[in-house]
């Protein structure tokens, strides 16, 4: 355990990651127990105010505090992106486990060329077609993540079981008379899930940018529910004379995402031998 933690407190990046990226995590469950005001309160007799004592982050025009708002648009990104990439490796891991299985059938062939369906269309576009049908919210949001999220973990799952199918403790698995859903779940599984943890760690940031980018568009969530990106899309009109309300929601998102890749840099080292001798 020592050992762990002192290869942990030697990966920078892991160390920066995990430091920002908890500073956005503790905003958003601060903000459930408590906020400098309410975010649905309007003082128009405040609004366009620069940073001051009173509002550290300055005030919107409709007179709403920043800083309230970004800690509770923590709180829509972060459950937006938890739950994408949830449906993405809920439903691609199990793929790509069973298309390794079956590897060459005509299974194989269908869920591999749907993957290369979906990555024909970007979350956006898909968030298109799913509002113009459902209407804008942050559940469509969701979905529409969540589906551009399957084909890559499903790519993923399926390039680590093949690299592990013909390996000895597997052969001996199938001597024994284990089935193929057997060996994926209790061999295949345990062994890629350090690339699934990595990969999940990037696709939450991801899910972040991608829930701000809808949100900018008008297709994430809806008012008076905070995001960021809306909070972005809203500053334009102002960002000449009041440019502290495009600011710190951009470094919201820059920092979240910043820390979330470094994090998962910092993860791929430590979790991958040999990228860590590589590195030491």
């Amino acid at each position: 355990m020592t050992g762990t933690m002192q290869m942990v407190l030697r990966s920078r990046s892991l160390v920066l990651g995990a430091a920002l990226s908890l500073v956005f995590f503790g905003a958003a469950v601060v903000s459930f127990l408590w906020v400098p005001y309410d975010v649905t309160l309007m003082g128009i007799a405040n609004k366009i105010k620069p940073p001051s004592a009173a509002h550290w982050l300055g005030t919107d025009q409709f007179g709403r505090d920043i800083l309230s708002m970004i800690m509770v648009g923590a709180r829509t990104s972060i459950a937006v992106a938890v739950l994408a990439v949830g449906i993405g490796m809920g439903f691609g891991v199990p793929l790509g486990l069973w298309a390794a299985a079956r590897r060459g059938s005509l299974l194989d062939e269908l869920i591999m060329r749907g993957n290369d369906l979906v990555f024909a269309f970007p979350a956006l576009l898909i968030a298109v077609m799913i509002t113009a049908i459902l209407g804008p919210s942050a559940t469509n949001a969701i979905i529409a993540i969540g589906v551009f999220n399957i084909p890559v973990f499903a790519r993923l799952s399926r390039s680590g079981a093949l690299s592990l199918w013909q390996r000895d403790f597997i052969l001996a698995a199938r001597v024994a008379g284990k089935g193929s859903a057997r060996i994926s779940w209790e061999h295949i599984l345990p062994n890629i899930l350090n690339l699934l943890i990595v990969q999940g760690t990037i696709q939450f940031s991801l899910g972040i940018l991608a829930e701000a980018g809808l949100s900018y568009v008008g297709l994430g969530a809806q008012p008076p529910v905070p995001s960021w990106g809306r909070m972005l899309a809203e500053s334009q009109t102002f960002i000449t004379f009041a440019p502290h309300m495009a600011l710190f929601p951009g470094f919201a998102i820059l920092l979240t995402v910043l820390g979330l890749n470094l994090m998962g840099d910092g993860l791929r080292d430590l979790l991958d031998p040999k990228l860590r001798r590589g590195r030491e």
